[in-house]
């Protein structure tokens, strides 16, 4: 079973933010090399609820799809991931199984989803915008960044990029599909979807789901699964 990991970072120094700028480019050369990585991507992220246009300088992430589960926790022990943790101030790594996916990232279909979800699940969406549309998409998505921080039922969310504006990637974790489903369904993110498609917002598209494995580490003091909102109206 193909193993998906988004490991997180956090830097607060400017010394480290400026050495993880570097890696950026360093660790292009790195991540070819570790056995059994499949696929990877360097992102940065926005601030406020995290999908915005303006970057967030402390946090960083890798993305890595990884041929099987012990595949995917032998390569984290290993540079990039490992040189990455030991240099923040916190770190988390979350670990998928795609059981929906959709669409192209850089011409390629990375997920190899099989089975279905039961419990928690992440989505996770993908986009190149087409820079004539970039502005208008820009004027949409504070809004619907607004509702996601605000839905009762999001776990966990976080937006993050390969390029400033251009390349972009959100990420939630929800309870259930049906939490999931009820928020696409209505507001914003209905309209903004709508807008997609008929005015062609974007060059490549990409919509993948999870089934959450586990997770490592702790992203803003706490495991980045702690919050069930099930559990917290139960």
């Amino acid at each position: 079973m193909q193993s998906v990991t988004l490991s997180l970072y956090r830097f607060d120094r400017v010394p480290a933010r400026l050495w993880v700028l570097g890696q950026m480019g360093a660790a292009r050369f790195a991540l070819p090399k570790v056995p059994g990585l499949r696929f990877w991507k360097l992102c940065g992220s926005g601030t406020g609820e995290g999908f915005t246009p303006r970057p967030n300088w402390s946090t960083w992430a890798i993305l890595g799809v990884w041929e099987d589960a012990a595949t995917s926790l032998e390569g984290l022990g290993q540079s990039p991931f490992i040189r990455w943790s030991a240099r923040a101030d916190e770190s988390a790594t979350l670990f998928l199984e795609p059981f929906s996916a959709r669409g192209h990232w850089s011409g390629a279909r990375p997920f190899a989803p099989e089975g279905t979800a039961d419990g928690p699940i992440a989505a996770m969406t993908r986009a190149t915008v087409k820079p004539a549309r970039a502005l208008r998409f820009w004027g949409r998505v504070p809004d619907i960044s607004a509702r996601i921080g605000t839905d009762p039922n999001v776990m966990f969310k976080i937006g993050i990029g390969e390029v400033p504006l251009l390349h972009q990637v959100t990420f939630s974790i929800w309870p259930d599909q049906a939490s999931m489903d009820a928020f696409a369904r209505r507001g914003a993110h209905a309209d903004a979807i709508r807008a997609v498609r008929e005015q062609g917002w974007f060059n490549e598209e990409l919509y993948a789901r999870f089934r959450i494995k586990g997770t490592m580490g702790t992203w803003q003091g706490r495991d980045p699964l702690a919050r069930n909102p099930q559990k917290e109206a139960a």
